[in-house]
């Protein structure tokens, strides 16, 4: 189960506000009557008053502004690689209540081939990455490694560029490799890479839905190595946390290397 970061800056918040709040309002007066300088305050106030603005404005900055997050899988790959740490917009669709995620202002809509942090439906203590392919309404099909949208294929071109990919790990803990083309996908203007196994059929060649209102369709990159809408389902609109916009460090944990070269590059 992963932390819930927001409800620990909230009570953060709660807590310092609290505690320098009631000190204004009561026991200072009461130190003052007593003869004690005003300067002179408990330390338990002192640290209050000195962290609560600190807490506040990291509380509003990731609720209402920019989120970092790290990506942990190599199923967005390749334009997104294990160890990026990424900022996600979170004001983009909408600013949604901290903690509680109920949005009280709409500012935007999500657009076929964004990038989109989302909680995942099973689990929404656990966030998902994956780029958003269907609209409510859409008709999605995948057959045979082919994505359309509406009966319209979405245009594929192929570079001939072949990697070995990691594909998690076996249940003997070894890793799972397979060969990938690299293929140029375009989704509503937006082009950006993906990869293809020809032998690799995960996590299905064939599909055929619609997708309900109030809900979107996601798709990883790396399209069979990829937890997405063909396993988890559709995305209700409220599980949406952000758009994806820009990598602003890279940490290389198998060589514990920086990779200099991806840092400032914007999310497509």
């Amino acid at each position: 189960m992963q932390t819930d970061f927001a409800m620990i800056l909230l009570i953060a918040v709660l807590v310092s506000g609290g505690i320098w709040l009631l000190d204004s309002l009561f026991f200072r007066k009461h130190r003052e009557a007593r003869g004690v300088s005003p300067s002179t305050e408990p330390v338990l106030v002192e640290y209050a008053r000195s962290f609560f603005p600190i807490i506040l404005l990291v509380l509003v900055v990731r609720s209402f502004g920019y989120e970092p997050f790290r990506i942990p899988s190599s199923s967005m790959m390749p334009t997104l690689l294990v160890g990026d740490f990424i900022f996600v917009n979170k004001y983009t669709y909408g600013l949604r209540l901290p903690v509680l995620n109920k949005k009280f202002l709409d500012v935007g809509e999500p657009r076929r081939g964004d990038v989109i942090v989302f909680r995942k439906p099973q689990e929404p203590s656990v966030n998902y990455i994956k780029r958003l392919v269907g609209l409510p309404g859409d008709v999605i099909s995948y057959r045979f490694k082919q994505v359309y949208i509406n009966d319209v294929a979405v245009d594929l071109k192929g570079s001939g560029d072949t990697q070995r990919i990691q594909c998690g790990r076996d249940a003997g803990g070894r890793p799972m490799n397979f060969t990938a083309t690299t293929v140029t996908e375009t989704l509503d203007g937006v082009s950006h890479e993906i990869y293809l196994s020809k032998k690799r059929d995960f996590p299905s060649s064939y599909l055929d839905q619609v997708v309900p209102q109030g809900h979107y369709f996601v798709m990883g990159d790396n399209r069979d190595c990829s937890q997405d809408s063909r396993i988890i389902g559709f995305i209700p609109e409220e599980n949406l946390v952000g758009k994806a916009v820009a990598i602003w460090m890279n940490w290389d944990w198998t060589e514990s290397s920086v990779l200099w070269g991806r840092i400032g590059t914007s999310i497509n």
